[in-house]
């Protein structure tokens, strides 16, 4: 009697870590893992803002009193420079690679002279640009992603009405580029 009790609660303890495992991975089994997602928005290198609920066919940004807009990209044939400056009482970045693990995060606040100037490029590269820092990256931020691509994630927040046009200019003039030296 013992070993059986034994082999039932192995058995349940087995059934648990399988379920467990099972949902965890069905994501990347079904193509709706968020960076399968966020490359279906458009082309690599280009920030695209969420939606409103009102627009179907652009993604949902599900926050009223934020402003989202998202950029994929590649950092195998160089870094990415992202960068973005306007009158928006807050911002934020974070970056992630392409299993949605979060690479790096700042905010306005953390930023040098509140505008965001951040470079996205491998160990090989970024010891290639310390080496001699180009006069335009100065004050940027230099981020060392290990996986050669990932996704940017920039908001906004819209505390007002009256802000919803600063807001919408600051997303749409961000960037998401190939950075060359001669920028």
């Amino acid at each position: 009697m013992r070993s059986f009790l034994y082999a039932i609660a192995i058995g349940l303890v087995g059934a648990a870590l399988l379920h467990i495992v099972i949902i965890l991975s069905l994501p990347s089994f079904t193509g709706r893992d968020a960076y399968t997602r966020v490359q279906a928005f458009g082309e690599a290198n280009r920030f695209f803002p969420l939606a409103s609920e009102g627009n179907t066919l652009a993604p949902i940004n599900d926050d009223p009193a934020m402003k989202t807009a998202v950029c994929t990209f590649s950092v195998e044939n160089g870094p990415i420079r992202l960068f973005a400056d306007g009158d928006v009482p807050f911002w934020s970045l974070a970056v992630y690679d392409e299993a949605s693990n979060e690479v790096f995060s700042m905010n306005d606040r953390t930023s040098v002279s509140g505008a965001l100037d951040t470079l996205i490029a491998t160990p090989i590269q970024l010891i290639g640009i310390r080496k001699a820092v180009p006069a335009e990256l100065e004050q940027s931020i230099l981020v060392e992603m290990r996986g050669e691509e990932g996704y940017a994630v920039l908001r906004t927040f819209v505390p007002t009405q009256s802000r919803q046009e600063a807001a919408t200019a600051f997303l749409a003039d961000a960037s998401c580029e190939a950075f060359t030296a001669d920028q």
